[in-house]
């Protein structure tokens, strides 16, 4: 039995945990955390405050804000308690202290939770060994629902980097063209962001090449699919060593 704390236990992604745990035998939620304690049909406490939460636990899963990341990540350093952490938009100095922390504690980060997108990861990179010396443009389209707030998503961006890395992070990322006017560089990986209605989430990574195209695409229809990917990190990292983990490691 994987005892897990739910950080942002409130918000979308928190109830949707709630209730797949629920329904689970080898894991429960014992304990929540969230600026609000609003929703009744929680099984288990809730703090508003995480320094007072005092239950014993086997990890954390964290779906909540990058502003709320820093405390949570005092607490779990604290209690030397694995963490599962899929909030995004963290600045570049809390993605530092992810990688110092997980000396301390085991920490799982991943941009996207979902087994498709993790898989895709790998086969970007294959793809892109053999598109991109034969002059293949890279463009990425990401689209999401109208209350994201940070653009452009982790995602995308992890997907630009799985393509990055295999080309020494030789490509320079654009987000906006409307400023310049001037040739598109060959050593540019183009990423845009759509914003709208309720997209729980759709990532197409573009590869543009003289008279053809490549599109891979992936098409979240249900947050279930990112909820069922932490809940199965949280029984990973149960009783793992101190280090930095992410999906590809849960998926073998």
């Amino acid at each position: 039995m994987t005892r897990i704390i739910m950080h942002g236990c409130n918000g979308r992604m928190g109830q949707m945990i709630t209730g797949i745990v629920n329904e689970d035998a080898d894991a429960s939620i014992v304990a929540g955390i969230d600026v609000a304690d609003n929703i009744e049909t929680n099984k288990y406490p809730v703090f508003t405050d995480i320094d007072s939460c005092d239950v014993e636990a086997d990890v954390v899963i964290d779906f909540s804000s990058a502003k709320a990341v820093d405390k949570l990540m005092d607490y779990c350093k604290k209690k030397k308690l694995p963490l599962v952490l899929c909030s995004t938009g963290l600045s570049e100095e809390q993605l530092a202290r992810v990688k110092s922390d997980s000396a301390d504690y085991a920490i799982l980060k991943s941009a996207n939770m979902s087994l498709g997108i993790n898989t895709l990861l790998k086969v970007l990179k294959e793809v892109a060994k053999t598109l991109v010396p034969a002059g293949f443009d890279i463009e990425i389209v990401e689209q999401h629902h109208h209350n994201k707030l940070d653009a452009p998503s982790g995602t995308a961006l992890a997907l630009a980097d799985s393509i990055n890395e295999e080309f020494d992070n030789s490509f320079e990322y654009v987000y906006d063209r409307s400023q310049v006017r001037k040739k598109r560089d060959t050593n540019e990986i183009g990423i845009s962001a759509v914003r709208g209605g309720s997209i729980v989430g759709d990532h197409q990574v573009i590869f543009a090449g003289l008279d053809e195209v490549v599109t891979i695409q992936h098409t979240a229809y249900s947050r279930a699919i990112f909820a069922k990917g932490a809940i199965a990190a949280a029984k990973f990292l149960n009783g793992k060593k101190n280090g930095l983990y992410d999906m590809s490691d849960v998926i073998g």
